[in-house]
């Protein structure tokens, strides 16, 4: 299976090419991505063997669990209600992954940012931690933190918005 920074890679030389959809298959793992407008959205395959039944927890834990990273249907609700409600901001910060969220290098440590804050493309606006590696993620504009939409230990999926930044 390619690890966390090998697919990060691959998102970014998609999203820079003019390739609209990318497919990877390796060991019985497939990766699949497509470009929508202008984000690039990472799926895994739907089984299509078996209708999907409810089983027991035990028979879960055994099964190897796949990733989907496209949001569901109450995770759109609630971003289309919360976008609604505060359009004081142009773009969002993403997570690039699948992760823990962290404010602050440490516990003791104060937050990277706060909600007023300025920040640069190069600033360090978080951390998203992911099989043991902290990734430092990069405001990747230049612009105001208008809101922060995670809270610190909170678990985040791939390109969930976790910050909206007001451009300078």
């Amino acid at each position: 299976m390619l690890k966390v920074q090998e697919i990060r890679e691959l998102i970014k030389l998609i999203d820079d090419s003019s390739i609209s959809e990318f497919t990877y298959e390796a060991d019985g793992a497939t990766v699949s991505m497509k470009k929508q407008g202008e984000q690039v959205v990472q799926t895994a395959p739907k089984p299509t063997e078996q209708p999907v039944t409810p089983q027991p927890v035990e028979q879960e834990q055994s099964v190897p669990e796949k990733v989907t990273t496209e949001p569901s249907a109450k995770e759109e609700e609630e971003n289309q209600s919360n976008a609604s409600m505060s359009t004081d901001y142009d773009t969002e910060i993403t997570s690039p992954m699948v992760g823990t969220f962290y404010e602050a290098p440490t516990p003791e440590d104060p937050a990277y940012i706060q909600v007023g804050d300025q920040v640069k493309s190069q600033s360090v606006v978080c951390i998203v931690e992911a099989m043991k590696l902290f990734n430092e993620i990069e405001a990747e504009v230049d612009g105001e933190i208008v809101e922060i939409l995670v809270q610190n230990g909170e678990l985040v999926e791939y390109g969930q918005p976790l910050f909206r930044v007001k451009n300078k």
